[in-house]
């Protein structure tokens, strides 16, 4: 899998994206400026395009550093509870602090995603059976358990409704003034190429690492740091995205490898890519209504993933 064939297959698809929806826009109608289709364009299209190419790097390459310093294929913010977390970190805001502007609200999510993501870490140094597949399904059961006590609380602060609508992953409410947040994640996805050859150095082992002269448990606290701010950023701005930071890394390591420098960026881009294929056939399929991203990724994504758990196994066998 070459860049020269997912940066044209991002950009054609990301013109699709700017000329799919309900209302009717051609690149003719652009050239008057004030025209209603004008309008539409620059508020609400491009804006979505940009939270779409934001969104699935973003979460992809949360996935991939999770993945390298886990050392499974199988953890992401999906599997490790991170998304969870941020989830009860939303509500606790929402409760605790209903007039928070964004950022505030933000910082209370991210600190949730850090505590929930470190507490898993912990969990997996302590679990002695250390399968490729049981580790995620340890992360499965820590999740569903944060998520069981938010829907205790948002039951019992009568906010059910309230969250698992804004929770829902869905591009269609994105606009001008709605989706900056996610540029947070811009200079977040360049530390990460930049810390990207020690992160690689850490997933190859503590003992390995500090033999190299490497500060380990520094750089597994960098590398969760920003998997909990992307993961933060984009809940926030989007909603829940599963699965997305664990099929993405592991289609690209089968092609390149695991050196993060090398796959970082292809990770980038297919996660892009992929998103941007589930939101257009999201607005395609039931037109001129939409199925939610969420839906779309989570059903794609779950399929892909059995995929890769068979094919796993199949290798261990």
């Amino acid at each position: 899998m070459k860049k020269r064939y997912l940066l044209p297959a991002l950009i054609i698809l990301s013109v699709i994206s700017l000329f799919v929806g309900v209302s009717s826009i051609s690149p003719m109608d652009l050239l008057d400026v004030q025209s209603d289709e004008t309008q539409i364009f620059l508020i609400s299209r491009l804006p979505r395009l940009v939270a779409i190419l934001l969104a699935g790097a973003g979460m992809s390459i949360a996935g991939l550093i999770m993945q390298q310093l886990s050392r499974n294929k199988f953890v992401s913010p999906t599997t490790a509870g991170t998304l969870d977390a941020t989830r009860l970190g939303i509500l606790v805001s929402m409760l605790l602090f209903a007039n928070a502007s964004m950022l505030e609200k933000m910082a209370v999510a991210f600190l949730f995603a850090l505590a929930g993501t470190f507490l898993f870490m912990q969990i997996l140094d302590r679990i002695k059976f250390k399968d490729a597949i049981f580790i995620p399904l340890v992360g499965l059961m820590f999740g569903n358990i944060l998520t069981s006590l938010t829907t205790f609380f948002a039951y019992r602060a009568d906010v059910i409704q309230n969250m698992a609508a804004w929770l829902q992953g869905d591009f269609s409410t994105i606009m001008k003034g709605r989706y900056e947040l996610l540029y947070i994640s811009v200079p977040i996805l360049i530390i990460a190429y930049l810390y990207a050859n020690r992160f690689t150095v850490a997933g190859m082992g503590e003992d390995f690492s500090k033999n190299l002269g490497l500060a380990y448990r520094k750089i597994v606290n960098i590398g969760l740091i920003l998997v909990a701010l992307i993961t933060a950023t984009v809940v926030l701005t989007v909603g829940i995205i599963p699965f997305l930071g664990l099929i993405i890394p592991n289609i690209i390591s089968i092609f390149k490898g695991d050196h993060l420098q090398k796959t970082l960026p292809h990770t980038a881009f297919l996660g892009a890519i992929f998103l941007l294929v589930c939101d257009i056939l999201g607005r395609l399929i039931i037109y001129p209504y939409e199925i939610s991203i969420s839906l779309m990724v989570g059903v794609i994504g779950s399929g892909i993933f059995l995929y890769l758990l068979f094919r796993g196994r199949a290798a261990n066998a």
